[in-house]
């Protein structure tokens, strides 16, 4: 067992026009919040939780578990506010109430419902074992949509590769084997397990999720996601199911 500080920041606000109710949307029986709320609450590591939102639902669900709730501001509370400003908020407003600077924080979404305890202990133990790390996230390896098969619609109107081949390397090397470019992973933002320091020190991180710092580590998902779309939320159901969650139990019961 780590002897270090480790919080847990859940961030999820009311309005999206994306995917309405998306936060707190029923899923296999509960709200889409209390997934990442129970990984938080099984792990091994995690001492607090701290909960940013402005949903009154979230709010009070929140309370009645004992969990420290932070009021986002409403300018945080807007389609346009980035993610990244609202968690900037939340982990100086955690910081404060604790009293110091955590050695980690691990990041979660109430719309990211594919994460469970043990993904967040081996965040946490990647970076007990490797000081030079700034973060463990969860990433979940999907070559079909590696940069060589993305495009963009051109002035011409015709598909045009988004990144131009060249800055792939030799585009001699190159084919329609999707493998061809080697193993694609993509933050999945099931949960990102960061250094404190990298959440104090936003502006030194890697784009486009500038929390997780420079020197990020994967932890392996199979198929995690955020719910953004109606395909990501099948997606997630399929998940859980995969890991031992039904309509009236879950993998924590036993």
């Amino acid at each position: 067992m780590s002897d270090k500080t480790t919080i847990a920041l859940l961030l999820g606000r009311k309005g999206s026009s994306g995917f309405p109710g998306k936060n707190s949307m029923t899923i296999l029986g509960r709200p889409a919040y209390s997934y990442p709320i129970m990984a938080a609450q099984n792990s091994r590591f995690v001492d607090r939780i701290f909960v940013s939102t402005d949903h009154e639902a979230i709010i009070e669900a929140a309370q009645g578990m004992g969990l420290d709730v932070i009021e986002r501001p409403a300018e945080l509370c807007t389609d346009e506010a980035l993610f990244e400003d609202a968690l900037e908020h939340a982990y100086f407003e955690a910081s404060s109430r604790l009293g110091r600077e955590p050695d980690y924080v691990v990041v979660l979404m109430c719309n990211a419902v594919t994460i469970n305890a043990a993904l967040i202990d081996e965040g946490v133990e990647k970076l007990e074992a490797n000081p030079e790390a700034d973060s463990a996230v969860t990433v979940s390896v999907f070559d079909m949509y590696s940069p060589l098969r993305a495009r963009k619609l051109g002035d011409s109107g015709y598909l045009n590769p988004f990144v131009p081949f060249e800055a792939l390397g030799d585009p001699k090397t190159l084919s329609c084997d999707r493998r061809s470019q080697g193993t694609a992973y993509f933050a999945d933002m099931s949960h990102s397990v960061c250094r404190g320091k990298c959440l104090a020190n936003m502006a030194e991180g890697l784009l486009p999720q500038r929390w997780m710092g420079q020197n990020i580590l994967p932890v392996v998902n199979g198929d995690g996601c955020d719910i953004d779309e109606r395909w990501q939320l099948d997606m997630s159901i399929n998940w859980l199911k995969d890991h031992g969650f039904t309509e009236s139990g879950t993998p924590y019961d036993d």
